[in-house]
Protein backbone atom coordinates (compact mmCIF):
# COMPACT_ATOMS: atom_id res chain seq x y z
CA UNK A 1 0.00 0.00 0.00
CA UNK A 2 2.67 2.52 0.86
CA UNK A 3 4.37 2.24 -2.17
CA UNK A 4 1.34 2.47 -4.37
CA UNK A 5 0.35 5.69 -2.60
CA UNK A 6 3.96 6.97 -3.02
CA UNK A 7 4.15 6.43 -6.61
CA UNK A 8 1.15 8.13 -7.23
CA UNK A 9 1.42 11.26 -5.10
CA UNK A 10 5.41 11.29 -6.96
CA UNK A 11 3.16 10.98 -9.98
CA UNK A 12 1.06 14.11 -9.14
CA UNK A 13 4.26 15.91 -7.94
CA UNK A 14 5.61 15.55 -11.62
CA UNK A 15 2.79 16.94 -12.91
CA UNK A 16 2.45 20.48 -10.81
CA UNK A 17 6.33 20.22 -11.34
CA UNK A 18 5.73 20.89 -15.14
CA UNK A 19 3.22 23.07 -14.24
CA UNK A 20 5.63 25.44 -12.62
CA UNK A 21 8.02 25.58 -15.19
CA UNK A 22 6.13 25.55 -18.06
CA UNK A 23 4.37 28.84 -16.35
CA UNK A 24 7.69 30.60 -16.05
CA UNK A 25 9.11 29.51 -19.06
CA UNK A 26 6.26 31.14 -21.20
CA UNK A 27 4.98 33.72 -18.87
CA UNK A 28 8.60 35.35 -18.36
CA UNK A 29 9.17 36.55 -22.13
CA UNK A 30 5.69 37.36 -22.69
CA UNK A 31 5.37 39.63 -19.28
CA UNK A 32 8.40 41.66 -21.23
CA UNK A 33 6.50 41.69 -24.69
CA UNK A 34 2.81 42.97 -23.15
CA UNK A 35 5.11 45.46 -20.69
CA UNK A 36 7.02 46.95 -24.00
CA UNK A 37 3.36 47.24 -25.85
CA UNK A 38 1.86 48.64 -22.73
CA UNK A 39 4.55 51.49 -22.76
CA UNK A 40 4.13 51.75 -26.73
CA UNK A 41 3.61 55.46 -28.63
CA UNK A 42 1.22 53.13 -30.52
CA UNK A 43 -2.27 53.54 -29.15
CA UNK A 44 -3.98 50.92 -29.89
CA UNK A 45 -1.24 48.45 -28.97
CA UNK A 46 -0.87 49.96 -25.75
CA UNK A 47 -4.68 50.68 -25.06
CA UNK A 48 -4.98 46.57 -25.68
CA UNK A 49 -2.07 45.59 -23.72
CA UNK A 50 -3.53 47.85 -20.63
CA UNK A 51 -7.14 46.36 -20.90
CA UNK A 52 -5.85 42.95 -21.12
CA UNK A 53 -3.59 43.26 -18.07
CA UNK A 54 -6.59 44.94 -16.06
CA UNK A 55 -9.08 42.30 -16.83
CA UNK A 56 -6.77 39.09 -16.16
CA UNK A 57 -5.40 40.75 -13.07
CA UNK A 58 -8.99 41.75 -12.22
CA UNK A 59 -10.74 38.40 -11.96
CA UNK A 60 -9.79 35.25 -10.39
CA UNK A 61 -7.14 32.49 -12.17
CA UNK A 62 -9.70 29.61 -11.36
CA UNK A 63 -12.35 30.93 -13.10
CA UNK A 64 -9.68 32.16 -16.28
CA UNK A 65 -8.96 28.39 -15.67
CA UNK A 66 -12.22 27.36 -16.27
CA UNK A 67 -12.82 29.48 -19.00
CA UNK A 68 -9.86 28.79 -21.21
CA UNK A 69 -10.41 24.90 -20.90
CA UNK A 70 -14.53 24.63 -20.78
CA UNK A 71 -15.56 27.90 -23.30
CA UNK A 72 -14.23 26.80 -26.08
CA UNK A 73 -15.62 23.34 -25.92
CA UNK A 74 -18.71 25.06 -25.05
CA UNK A 75 -18.88 27.20 -28.32
CA UNK A 76 -17.95 23.79 -30.31
CA UNK A 77 -14.65 24.73 -31.13
CA UNK A 78 -12.60 21.55 -29.67
CA UNK A 79 -8.68 23.26 -29.18
CA UNK A 80 -7.37 21.01 -26.93
CA UNK A 81 -6.15 17.88 -27.31
CA UNK A 82 -7.94 14.96 -25.09
CA UNK A 83 -7.66 13.65 -21.82
CA UNK A 84 -4.83 14.80 -19.25
CA UNK A 85 -2.97 16.36 -22.26
CA UNK A 86 -5.27 18.90 -22.66
CA UNK A 87 -5.98 19.68 -18.95
CA UNK A 88 -2.40 20.38 -19.17
CA UNK A 89 -2.02 22.42 -22.29
CA UNK A 90 -4.79 24.80 -21.31
CA UNK A 91 -3.41 24.96 -17.52
CA UNK A 92 0.29 25.99 -18.67
CA UNK A 93 -1.91 28.29 -21.59
CA UNK A 94 -4.57 29.92 -18.64
CA UNK A 95 -1.45 30.05 -15.86
CA UNK A 96 0.92 31.73 -18.73
CA UNK A 97 -1.10 34.59 -19.91
CA UNK A 98 -2.53 35.12 -15.97
CA UNK A 99 1.73 35.66 -14.79
CA UNK A 100 2.61 37.16 -17.97
CA UNK A 101 0.20 40.08 -16.44
CA UNK A 102 1.77 40.51 -13.32
CA UNK A 103 4.78 40.16 -14.61
CA UNK A 104 4.57 43.05 -16.77
CA UNK A 105 3.40 45.11 -14.55
CA UNK A 106 7.09 44.52 -12.95
CA UNK A 107 8.65 44.74 -15.79
CA UNK A 108 7.30 48.21 -16.46
CA UNK A 109 8.19 49.18 -13.25
CA UNK A 110 11.60 48.16 -13.01
CA UNK A 111 12.27 49.95 -16.85
CA UNK A 112 10.54 53.31 -15.66
CA UNK A 113 12.29 52.96 -12.17
CA UNK A 114 15.78 53.87 -14.14
CA UNK A 115 16.86 57.28 -14.65
CA UNK A 116 15.79 59.05 -17.52
CA UNK A 117 19.37 61.11 -17.34
CA UNK A 118 21.27 57.74 -18.12
CA UNK A 119 19.43 56.70 -21.33
CA UNK A 120 19.53 60.21 -22.74
CA UNK A 121 23.65 59.72 -21.74
CA UNK A 122 23.74 56.66 -23.95
CA UNK A 123 21.67 58.25 -26.53
CA UNK A 124 24.34 61.16 -26.61
CA UNK A 125 26.69 58.41 -27.02
CA UNK A 126 25.55 57.45 -30.52
CA UNK A 127 23.56 54.40 -28.81
CA UNK A 128 20.78 52.72 -30.36
CA UNK A 129 17.44 52.10 -28.84
CA UNK A 130 18.21 48.42 -28.62
CA UNK A 131 22.15 49.00 -27.15
CA UNK A 132 20.78 51.58 -24.44
CA UNK A 133 18.16 48.32 -23.21
CA UNK A 134 20.79 46.07 -23.10
CA UNK A 135 23.33 48.19 -21.85
CA UNK A 136 22.45 50.97 -20.03
CA UNK A 137 18.54 50.03 -18.90
CA UNK A 138 18.24 45.76 -18.65
CA UNK A 139 20.95 44.91 -15.67
CA UNK A 140 19.91 47.69 -13.18
CA UNK A 141 16.00 46.92 -14.10
CA UNK A 142 16.80 42.79 -13.10
CA UNK A 143 17.99 44.33 -9.68
CA UNK A 144 14.70 46.39 -9.23
CA UNK A 145 12.56 43.21 -10.37
CA UNK A 146 13.68 40.24 -8.58
CA UNK A 147 12.18 40.80 -4.97
CA UNK A 148 8.83 41.41 -6.39
CA UNK A 149 9.31 38.62 -8.81
CA UNK A 150 10.61 36.37 -6.32
CA UNK A 151 6.92 37.19 -4.85
CA UNK A 152 4.98 36.30 -7.88
CA UNK A 153 7.43 33.03 -8.60
CA UNK A 154 6.75 31.77 -4.95
CA UNK A 155 3.00 32.43 -5.63
CA UNK A 156 3.42 30.52 -7.96
CA UNK A 157 4.38 27.72 -6.60
CA UNK A 158 1.44 27.29 -4.77
CA UNK A 159 -0.94 28.51 -7.49
CA UNK A 160 -0.26 25.20 -9.48
CA UNK A 161 -3.05 23.36 -7.31
CA UNK A 162 -5.89 25.13 -9.21
CA UNK A 163 -5.23 23.00 -11.85
CA UNK A 164 -7.33 20.75 -9.94
CA UNK A 165 -10.37 22.54 -10.88
CA UNK A 166 -10.48 21.40 -14.31
CA UNK A 167 -9.28 17.90 -12.69
CA UNK A 168 -5.64 18.00 -13.75
CA UNK A 169 -4.38 15.48 -11.57
CA UNK A 170 -1.68 17.11 -9.54
CA UNK A 171 -0.31 16.71 -6.30
CA UNK A 172 -3.02 17.63 -4.03
CA UNK A 173 -5.56 16.14 -6.50
CA UNK A 174 -3.71 12.64 -5.69
CA UNK A 175 -3.36 13.38 -2.00
CA UNK A 176 -6.49 14.26 -1.44
CA UNK A 177 -8.06 11.35 -3.83
CA UNK A 178 -6.23 8.59 -1.02
CA UNK A 179 -9.44 9.97 1.74
CA UNK A 180 -12.27 9.55 -1.03
CA UNK A 181 -11.34 6.48 -1.93
CA UNK A 182 -8.05 5.14 -4.47
CA UNK A 183 -7.23 2.36 -5.68
CA UNK A 184 -9.20 0.51 -2.99
CA UNK A 185 -7.90 2.45 -0.31
CA UNK A 186 -10.23 5.61 1.51
CA UNK A 187 -9.61 7.62 4.70
CA UNK A 188 -5.87 8.19 4.48
CA UNK A 189 -4.79 11.84 5.45
CA UNK A 190 -0.97 11.31 5.72
CA UNK A 191 -0.56 11.81 1.46
CA UNK A 192 -2.21 15.55 2.10
CA UNK A 193 0.56 15.97 5.03
CA UNK A 194 3.12 15.21 2.18
CA UNK A 195 2.09 17.49 -0.65
CA UNK A 196 2.18 20.64 2.06
CA UNK A 197 5.65 19.26 2.97
CA UNK A 198 6.18 19.22 -0.95
CA UNK A 199 5.18 22.92 -1.38
CA UNK A 200 7.36 23.90 1.77
CA UNK A 201 10.45 22.50 0.68
CA UNK A 202 9.51 23.60 -3.07
CA UNK A 203 8.90 27.22 -1.81
CA UNK A 204 11.86 27.31 0.69
CA UNK A 205 14.38 26.09 -2.71
CA UNK A 206 12.80 28.75 -4.61
CA UNK A 207 13.16 31.38 -2.11
CA UNK A 208 17.00 30.74 -1.65
CA UNK A 209 17.60 30.78 -5.01
CA UNK A 210 16.19 33.97 -5.66
CA UNK A 211 17.74 35.18 -2.20
CA UNK A 212 21.09 34.42 -3.90
CA UNK A 213 20.06 35.98 -7.38
CA UNK A 214 19.59 39.09 -5.48
CA UNK A 215 22.50 39.15 -3.49
CA UNK A 216 24.53 39.05 -6.99
CA UNK A 217 23.02 41.92 -8.07
CA UNK A 218 23.74 44.14 -5.25
CA UNK A 219 26.26 45.94 -7.30
CA UNK A 220 23.78 47.35 -9.13
CA UNK A 221 22.59 50.64 -6.79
Amino acid sequence: MLLNVSLTLLKGLGTTTEIFFLTLLFSLPLGLVIAFGSMSRFTPLRWLCNTVVWIVRGTPLMLQLIAFFYVPGIAGFQIWPSGDAGRMVATVVAFSINYACYFSVIYRGGIEGVPVGQQEAGQVLGMTKAQIFRHVTLLQMVKRIVPPMSNEIITLVKDTSLARVIALQEVIWMGESFMKGNSNIAGLTWPLFFTAVYYLIFSGIVTVLLGKLEKKLDFFQ
